[in-house]
């Protein structure tokens, strides 16, 4: 899942959520349900497929990132005998980090960890990660809680950190 989330946040880039969202399925399919070996395995008429399916974008930098992250991963797995999800998590000690700013003018687009986690990255040929991509790949798994204080969901979010879950 983290590897769907992680092409999904670079294929946003310059477009609404609400277009890619709309082509969430079409992205299972084009990139065999996000099998980080399959997609790692892809070749060049698996480009050409790709960059005839109007279902993604059909960005080549973005679809060749695709691939490129895909062979990162398993770089990544073979260098260090740990998962995607322990890397990510690893920068914040396994535990999210948890903001409650006022109002939504003080959100960042990016920090200074999703600017360290870019760097690595991109030092081990990940692409369309930069620190704003990073940032939002960070929120959507859950390793930063930027709920505003006023949200009703900060309350029951900090009542199940509380409870453990």
């Amino acid at each position: 899942m983290l590897f769907e989330f992680l092409i999904l946040e670079g294929a946003q880039a310059g477009l609404s959520w609400e277009t890619i969202l709309a082509k969430r399925e079409n992205y299972r399919a084009a990139l065999a349900e996000f099998d980080v070996e399959r997609v790692a395995a892809f070749d060049a008429r698996d480009v050409a497929r790709l960059m005839n399916d109007a279902g993604i974008v059909r960005n080549r930098l973005k679809v060749d990132a695709a691939i490129e992250n895909a062979r990162a991963i398993l770089a990544l797995r073979a260098e260090t005998g740990s998962s995607l999800a322990a890397y990510f998590w690893a920068f914040v000690h396994g535990r999210p980090i948890v903001n409650r700013r006022a109002t939504p003018g003080e959100l960042p687009a990016s920090t200074p960890l999703s600017e360290a986690i870019s760097k690595d990255l991109r030092k081990r040929g990940f692409r369309f990660v930069g620190p704003t991509i990073v940032y939002s790949f960070m929120q959507a798994i859950g390793m930063v809680d930027d709920h505003l204080a006023s949200c009703f969901r900060a309350e029951r979010l900090k009542a199940k950190c509380k409870a453990g879950r």
